[in-house]
Formats: structure tokens, C-alpha cells, sequence
């Protein structure tokens, strides 16, 4: 065994740990910073649930926008760690952005930080935990490889953002409830459901824009590929599960009327299963 290459190697994990660890506190200052409340009041005196589901999906999505970054080509120690640092802080503002993005366009019509701050709604903290995920795959996709840089990640995050949106509109579309009255009165079976469908299409979407950058047009070509596939995989993917596994009941209704979290967590895994196979067949 070579002891000093371990010892190097060692040393290499140990530095990167200490940068995540960096990354991680600087997501907890940002959110500090953008938000109006009081993490610590919420989590540690009124035990809000809710705030602690849209936290840990804000948490986990830094830990993806990492590994994205740190799996890319070494350029040595020093110049890695720079990198790293940079690229994953720009993740963070991807993260931020998504919050505004969710708010303004997706789930307008109504404030999402009182649902889940005053309301502890739970609905509403599936949906932005799974959309923080989802934007963390898509991020880690586009920092990752040789040939882009700061203009590619932030056109692949925009992209990333207008898929999540259009999806959105189609999952509304196909389903007989209108998603945003379910999540406003606090249905959390409806949140669970489409924030696990959300990350399931971020795993499509951070594989559509992972890889070498080797041009505008065969980037996008490869993107919109991949975005309209998973799409449609995940419409077929509940229809499956509506018709194979809950042989003799509605989903929809499932969802919808009975609020039946254990239908919404099984749409969120089968969602999830099926884009792992689709990733990992193309």
C-alpha cells in the first residue's frame, strides 16, 4: 500500500468535506438573509413541520449542486477547491431563485411563505422542498464537465425553471383537482404527490444537461429531448400506478377528496423509479 498517496487522498476528502461544510453555512446564512422569519423560531419553538420539510429539501439540493460540482475534472488541489466554492455558490443563488420562481409563476395565486410559515401547511413545504431538489439535480447537470461555465449553468437553470413550469401546467391539466386549491387547503397527499414528481423530472432534466458542453445547438437538441421524454414517461408512470396498483379506486380521487398521503408518497416513489430506469437506460 502506498501510505502517501492515502495520506494525500485523505488529506483531498478531508478539504472537500470542509468546503461543503463552508457551502452549507452559507445556505443557512443566504436563507437567513431572503427570508422573513425566523428559522429557529419556527423549528426550535412552534415546531413547525412544514418549514422543516421545505428546509430539508433546500439542504439536500446544496449536497447534489456539490457532488456535481466536485465529481468534474481536477486541476489540481488548490485551483479544485476554488472552483468548487464558486460553482456550488452560484447553485445556492439557483436555489434562491427557485423560492421567487415557485412564488411568481407556479403556485401564484396565493403567498407561499404564509402557507408555510403561518399555516404550517405541509402541502405547500412538499412542493417547494421537491422543487429545491429538482433544482439541485438540474443545477449539479450543468455544472458538471468540461466546455461550460457561468453563461451555460445559468441558461440550463432558466431552461430547467420553464420545464418545471410547463410541467406544472400539464400535470394541472391531466388531472381532474385544481393542484393549487388542494395545496392551499393544506392537502398534503396532492403536495407529497407533484413534489415528488417535481424532483423525479429534475433527475430527467440533470441528466439532459450533464455532461462535456459541446455546443448550443447539440446541447439543446439533447435537452429538449430528454425534457419532453420525461414528461410524457411521467404522465404514463400515473396512469400506471392509477391503473395496475390501485386496481378498483381513483388516484385523482385518492388525492383529491379522501387525502390519502400513503396514494401521494406511492405516485412520488413510482415517479422517482421511473426516471432512475430512464436515466440510466439512456
Amino acid at each position: 500500500m502506498d501510505w502517501l498517496e492515502t495520506a494525500k487522498d485523505a488529506l483531498t476528502v478531508l478539504a472537500f468535506i470542509g468546503v461543503y461544510g463552508v457551502l452549507f453555512l452559507a445556505a443557512k446564512a443566504l436563507k437567513d438573509v431572503l427570508t422573513s422569519y425566523s428559522l429557529v423560531e419556527e423549528l426550535g419553538h412552534k415546531d413547525n413541520f412544514a418549514v422543516g420539510i421545505s428546509l430539508g429539501g433546500y439542504f439536500l439540493a446544496t449536497a447534489f449542486i456539490f457532488a456535481g460540482v466536485v465529481s468534474g475534472p481536477s486541476r489540481g488541489l488548490g485551483q479544485d477547491i476554488v472552483e468548487v466554492l464558486g460553482y456550488s455558490l452560484l447553485g445556492l443563488i439557483f436555489l434562491n431563485a427557485t423560492r421567487w420562481c415557485i412564488d411568481k409563476f407556479v403556485f401564484h395565486e396565493f403567498c407561499n411563505n404564509t402557507e408555510i410559515v403561518e399555516d404550517q401547511n405541509c402541502g405547500m413545504a412538499a412542493v417547494r422542498g421537491g422543487a429545491y431538489v429538482a433544482t439541485g439535480l438540474i443545477a449539479a447537470g450543468s455544472l458538471h464537465g468540461e466546455g461550460g461555465g457561468i453563461l451555460t449553468a445559468c441558461v440550463f437553470f432558466v431552461l430547467g425553471q420553464i420545464s418545471l413550469f410547463v410541467f406544472t401546467r400539464i400535470y394541472d391539466f391531466t388531472t381532474p383537482y385544481h393542484l393549487q386549491n388542494q395545496v392551499r387547503e393544506n392537502n398534503t397527499a396532492a403536495g407529497i404527490a407533484f413534489g415528488g414528481t417535481l424532483m423525479a423530472l429534475g433527475i430527467v432534466l440533470g441528466k439532459a444537461v450533464s455532461g462535456n458542453f459541446i455546443g448550443w445547438a447539440e446541447n439543446l437538441i439533447i435537452f429538449a429531448e430528454l425534457a419532453v421524454t420525461g414528461i410524457v414517461i411521467l404522465q404514463i408512470s400515473r396512469i400506471l400506478m392509477d391503473k395496475l396498483i390501485l386496481r378498483g379506486h381513483d388516484l385523482n380521487k385518492e388525492i383529491s377528496e379522501d387525502r390519502n398521503m400513503a396514494a401521494g408518497f406511492l405516485e412520488m416513489v413510482v415517479a422517482l423509479c421511473f426516471a432512475i430506469v430512464l436515466v440510466t437506460l439512456i
